[in-house]
């Protein structure tokens, strides 16, 4: 790889960190080719393209983050929690073709509620057993918890018109159809709140300035992109025979292993803010990616399935996800309320969410 001179002030292009994800998503990318053109146990080439998949998401948002940096951290949360889902919206429009509709509705609670309960809470109780007391009381981390509130409020309302024989419950596609479209409005109203740039003063100082010229970034962003499309793609086809032999339901796999798969790495960066002090804007990055998923990708998810012909994707999802989905973010919501979090409040998000993925285990 080409160098340049530096000054002893400057900080190098591709710090130690962005080579090692760059191999590390090369080498699995590879791995992850030949298991699935040479017809590896299923079991294997589900796990090697499950990691591939998350390497991969976590260089798009690192890709994200150099560019969005330049043009402030509510540009840069926007870009990363949108372009970040890449990878899982790949899995689910290949899960959707493969008629495995079950396991993208329950990939898109789970990627909520693995933001919500386990991301948050581990953001909360490693932030607070080395700084105590959090502080959340930033006007964009409310605002945040209030659409949250609503968009998924909105996306259960189909579930609930269906469960009690609604005459709207009758026309789901329909029903999902606008619901959707109002989402992706209400993203578009809420786009020039998020993209205003935060003058307090630790939101000034949450990261480093980017490292990377704007067409590498592009140009790394673009091949992980390109990237993503295949894995998951391979992903996928290894999914359901995976899920066979290791005798897991759809819903859990959705749940939990897609769900982690497209979303965890990505937001480890919530956690180690919380761990730097950075509570306020550790708290709006992790609920800006769940967020994400309930205002676009779901949407979106809607709205391809019945343009491009695949599988029919609705937003009537079962009871029991419906409620694990209202109750995580009412909680969300109460922790928000006061301005404070504590690492009990945490402990007790990631227990709920091991309860809660338990509960799916049997499907």
């Amino acid at each position: 790889m080409a160098t340049t001179t530096q000054s002893p002030h400057e900080s190098p292009v591709l710090v130690r960190s962005d080579k090692i994800i760059l191999a590390s998503s090369a080498a699995l990318c590879v791995l992850a080719g030949v298991a699935h053109y040479g017809d590896w146990n299923s079991v294997v080439a589900f796990v090697v393209s499950a990691a591939a998949v998350c390497l991969l998401a976590s260089l798009v948002g690192r890709s994200v983050e150099q560019l969005g940096d330049r043009f402030g951290p509510g540009a840069t949360g926007v870009l990363q929690s949108a372009l970040g889902n890449l990878p899982e919206l790949f899995i689910c429009i290949f899960a959707l073709r493969s008629g495995l509709v079950d396991v993208v509705r329950a990939a898109l609670v789970g990627s909520i509620l693995a933001n919500l309960l386990l991301v948050l809470g581990l953001a909360f109780l490693v932030g607070g057993l080395k700084h105590g007391t959090q502080q959340l009381g930033s006007e964009r981390a409310r605002t945040i918890v209030v659409l949250m509130l609503l968009s998924v409020t909105a996306m259960a309302i189909p579930s609930i018109a269906h469960e009690v024989h609604s005459p709207a419950g009758e026309h789901e596609v329909a029903f999902s159809v606008i619901v959707s479209v109002v989402l992706l409005v209400l993203f578009a109203l809420s786009l020039p709140f998020s993209l205003r740039k935060d003058d307090t003063p630790e939101a000034s100082t949450e990261a480093e300035p980017p490292r990377w010229p704007i067409a590498l970034a592009v140009a790394l962003l673009a091949l992980a992109g390109a990237l993503a499309a295949f894995v998951s793609d391979w992903f996928v086809d290894a999914l359901q025979p995976a899920m066979d032999s290791m005798n897991i339901s759809q819903v859990f796999a959705g749940l939990v292993i897609v769900a982690i798969a497209g979303n965890a790495i990505e937001n480890v960066v919530g956690v180690q803010l919380a761990f730097r002090g950075q509570s306020e804007y550790a708290f709006s990055v992790i609920l800006n990616s769940p967020l994400q998923i309930a205002l676009v990708l779901a949407p979106v998810l809607v709205l391809v399935s019945q343009i491009f012909g695949l599988a029919s994707f609705t937003l009537v999802f079962g009871p029991m996800l419906v409620v694990a989905l209202i109750l995580s973010i009412l909680l969300a919501a109460l922790i928000a309320i006061d301005g404070e979090s504590t690492w009990l409040e945490g402990a007790t998000l990631v227990a709920l969410y091991a309860v809660i993925a338990t509960s799916f285990w049997w499907g």
